[in-house]
């Protein structure tokens, strides 16, 4: 099998070293220690499940430095950070499954005008490609996918099942859209006048960067002007929400279900947990760490962690909240001092 592993290649692969096993034997597979058998590769990265590395029955796992552990049968290899090595693996046998093979399904629209080369993209049943969009080699379309016209989608980008991407946005290379993703969508842009509500039209575009990952059924709308941008290396979990004109930076997470309103600016690594709602027009340094259900509504610095509706330093937060929950003590004690003062 051409994916499989031998013990010698998993080591370079994780720029480990071998500590325990031979580096001809096989591995055909990846698992977790409490199901992983002899043919599989496993981790051990966590020391609350030691006593599933213990009994593991998996092949070789990936320890962290100084661990001899597990059964004498179980392969070792020792790598900095077990749990960030995994991932290579996962890649490889995820890749193996899932072998790329360039091509246009007969089903799929494409027009003429399209530049790509069919003999390095892959466009499934029922996806359109309109006039003008331009798709890099080794990118792969889904199917039912739309591209509208002069749309511009780097290399080796993955477009899932149903995601909608508007005329002229642009992706970088290895970008990943999740099924349902709607990029350039119109942002809400609507002016009260004479008693109705008079659109204005949303003419920018969204601007993707690389190696960013979007998750199912978020939406990212188009700018008023210029552009909605997500920087390099950003990933973007399900269900959320990005206004037109917001400026995401580098290296960001952004998790479930998390509303960011029109024209505000996220700095580079910072990290909003889920359910995060931001109003307009507001900064958040680079660093920032946005607590679950935090409320933003003014400008926040960077390199700090918030919490709360609206956001405040975390640790102001929790002593917030933990005096809440002593608030009918608080008020106890207090109708007791006015009764003695009032006996008085």
């Amino acid at each position: 099998m051409a994916f499989a592993l031998t013990l010698a290649e998993l080591a370079h692969m994780v720029d480990g070293r071998i500590v325990r096993g031979e580096p001809a034997t096989l591995y055909t597979g990846m698992a977790a220690l409490d199901v992983a058998g002899p043919g599989d590769i496993s981790f051990f990265g966590n020391d609350k499940y030691r006593a599933q590395f213990t009994h593991a029955t998996a092949g070789a796992v990936l320890v962290s430095p100084g661990e001899t552990g597990g059964r004498d049968t179980t392969a070792l290899v020792e790598v900095g950070n077990p749990t960030l090595a995994v991932a290579a693996v996962i890649t490889h046998f995820s890749a193996a499954a899932r072998p790329f093979a360039p091509g246009i399904h007969p089903l799929a629209s494409v027009d003429p005008t399209v530049k790509l080369d069919p003999a390095k993209v892959r466009v499934h049943s029922g996806a359109v490609i309109m006039e003008g969009a331009v798709i890099g080699d080794g990118t792969e379309v889904g199917p039912n996918a739309v591209l509208y016209q002069d749309v511009v989608v780097g290399q080796n980008c993955r477009i899932y099942s149903n995601v909608t991407i508007r005329e002229r946005c642009v992706l970088g290379d290895r970008v990943v859209l999740q099924p349902g993703v709607v990029l350039g969508a119109d942002g809400y842009g609507y002016q009260f006048v004479d008693g109705r509500h008079v659109k204005i039209e949303q003419v920018g575009i969204v601007q993707i960067g690389d190696d960013v990952e979007i998750g199912a059924n978020t939406t990212i709308d188009r700018a008023r002007f210029g552009k909605t941008v997500i920087g390099e290396g950003t990933k973007i979990d399900n269900q959320v929400q990005l206004a037109h004109n917001v400026v995401v930076g580098k290296h960001c997470i952004i998790i479930a279900q998390t509303g960011i309103a029109g024209s505000t600016r996220l700095g580079d690594n910072v990290t909003v947990a889920a359910q995060v709602g931001m109003v307009g027009h507001v900064t958040i340094g680079d660093g920032a760490i946005l607590g679950a259900r935090s409320g933003v509504t003014r400008n926040l610095e960077g390199g700090k962690a918030y919490l709360g509706n609206p956001a405040i330093p975390m640790m102001q937060e929790q002593k917030v909240r933990a005096l809440s929950r002593r608030l009918p003590q608080i008020v106890e004690d207090l109708r007791e001092l006015k009764k003695d003062r009032d006996a008085k």
